[in-house]
């Protein structure tokens, strides 16, 4: 689903701590050698407080590596944990691979806005995908404390998505509900335009909580499944 060319990609993804949109910022590819660019949102993230990382200053050029680039492999843990068994369960790997770690897990640090996400370049064909629900703190109104009295969900539970057209942040917004018509986030930027297209040709959409644990920051609290039949 992410293969393109014979090439396998993910995108890395930047939120801006001003206006809390999400910017795919670069892309990286293997196929033999590792290959990182900028994405074309580049410009516009730069625009709202994005800084090119350290490792690849220059948003013009294509960097080249033959195994995954230090930076990247740096956001992993370590693959000698005690527990590196159990993270590697919890991402649905066998074994311990960074590149499929990164994709998998996202990568995700508390010191940065950065994340990386399994791009889907072809809506038609059936996939699935994982990812958290984006805007949780802010529609759940608990700002990171007790949230779990804000809402009463938990895994397995299923959700609603309804399309918002007239939203004046993004055309192309998916809303994510409970079965009581709460209202709990978004569907993330980078998959909300592909999704919403979904909805509005009637696909077969199942998306399920996959996780919530609420007790901590809910920036990224409730991970949701989706499965496109």
């Amino acid at each position: 689903m992410s293969v393109q060319d014979g090439r396998d990609y993910v995108y890395l993804v930047w939120k801006s701590e001003k206006s809390r949109k999400q910017y795919i910022v670069g892309i990286l590819s293997r196929n033999g050698k590792y290959e990182f660019k900028y994405g074309k949102e580049v410009s516009d993230a730069i625009a709202d407080g994005f800084k090119p990382l350290i490792a690849f200053p220059d948003i013009q050029l294509v960097y080249s590596h033959d195994s995954l680039f230090p930076v990247f492999l740096a956001r992993l843990p370590d693959k000698k944990r005690k527990d590196i068994k159990n993270i590697l369960v919890k991402y649905g790997l066998q074994e311990y691979e960074p590149y499929e770690l990164l994709k998998n897990s996202g990568a995700r640090l508390p010191i940065d806005n950065f994340e990386f996400i399994d791009p889907v370049f072809d809506y038609e064909k059936p996939f699935e995908r994982s990812f958290p629900l984006a805007g949780a703190r802010h529609y759940l109104g608990c700002d990171g404390k007790e949230c779990s009295e804000s809402v009463k969900i938990s895994r397995g539970d299923e959700v609603l998505l309804k399309q918002e057209p007239e939203n004046p942040k993004d055309t192309h917004a998916v809303a994510v509900y409970t079965m009581t018509e709460k209202l709990i986030g978004y569907i993330p930027r980078y998959y909300n335009e592909g999704i919403f297209t979904l909805l509005q040709n009637k696909r077969s959409i199942d998306c399920h909580v996959k996780s919530a644990d609420m007790s901590r920051n809910c920036n990224e609290c409730i991970i949701l499944d989706l499965n496109v039949a």
